[in-house]
């Protein structure tokens, strides 16, 4: 087992990694420093790999996919998760990982939007849906991470061996944070120095088509973490529509005694109906969530219990 692991996913990064990597070991020389390469075209893997990082690669192209795969394969105390296009100042990660090691801390958020994204980032729509990812998470889930989407963290070997990798692309860290905060581990916040992509090195992240992927992770989990709000409030806004649509009809009647609008009363009891059935669906899962989170908190047991085996094997 590590005691650090630098975990830095590549695609087509020629133009940063050696730096990436270089300051990582600089930092944190007692770390193993490890470039999974995600299909890059370039010399991504073979610069890493002169610059002395573990290379290994991922066929499966997404983000998720080359989470997915090292945390399977690394077993370290504390994780540093680093994005390899140099936009992440290194000089914070021995905070980081000291808050994971010392202080038992299960995820360390690098908090770019408290620094200097706003004035380095070029791209407005990213400035605002950072902002808008960061506030309906706070929100939804009563808690205050500063910093949803940023690709810097450093995490404890509880967070990365209980967490099940379900997005592929860059909608992950939403998902990530909303596992750590919803399972109550501990999350702090570190900020960082944020400084845009040098010239020549290209976003991997789609505004539009990755944001929509975002904003649609958040619901679906906010519907599998939360089901008894989320099924309520839809059968309130569906109760209210049934009861707009009623009134509608009876207020006819009640100045000709004829009911004229017989499928607008009919919809509008089916709506009624499909409101009482949502709401006893978010009862029946909240019961189910309950019952994952004890198994959680009895896996958790078990991932410590093995963690304290392999440090035993390595001392």
């Amino acid at each position: 087992m590590d005691r650090i692991a630098v975990l830095i996913p590549c695609y087509n990064e020629e133009k940063t990694i050696e730096k990436v990597v270089t300051d990582a070991k600089r930092v944190l020389p007692e770390a193993v420093v490890y470039v999974y390469d995600n299909n890059s075209t370039d010399k991504t893997a073979e610069i890493a790999l002169k610059a002395g990082a573990i290379v290994r690669k991922e066929p499966r192209q997404g983000k998720g996919f080359v989470l997915r795969r090292m945390f399977r394969e690394i077993d370290a105390q504390c994780y540093i998760c680093v994005d390899g296009d140099d936009t992440y100042s290194m000089e914070s990660a021995r905070e980081m990982a000291d808050r994971v090691l010392e202080h038992n801390v299960d995820m360390v958020v690098g908090d770019r939007l408290s620094s200097t994204y706003f004035k380095e980032n070029k791209r407005p729509f990213h400035n605002f849906g950072n902002s808008m990812v960061r506030s309906t998470i706070n929100r939804f889930f009563h808690c205050n991470v500063k910093d949803i989407m940023t690709g810097f963290r450093a995490m404890s070997y509880e967070f990365v061996k209980s967490y099940p990798v379900l997005s592929r692309g860059f909608e992950i860290e939403t998902e990530m944070t909303i596992h750590a905060v919803f399972n109550e581990m501990v999350i702090e916040n570190v900020v960082v120095d944020y400084r845009d992509r040098p010239e020549g090195s290209e976003s991997k992240l789609n505004t539009y088509s990755d944001g929509a992927k975002v904003l649609g992770t958040i619901v679906s989990l906010y519907k599998n973490y939360k089901p008894f709000k989320f099924f309520t409030s839809l059968a309130v806004v569906m109760l209210i529509v049934a009861a707009i649509m009623f009134l509608w009809v009876f207020a006819k009647f009640l100045n000709t005694h004829l009911v004229e609008n017989m499928p607008t009363l009919v919809v509008s009891g089916f709506i009624a109906l499909a409101a009482i059935q949502s709401f006893f669906s978010g009862l029946i899962l909240s019961d189910m969530v309950t019952k994952n989170r004890r198994n959680f908190e009895i896996e958790l047991n078990h991932i410590h219990d093995r963690k304290r085996d392999l440090l035993q094997e390595r001392d």
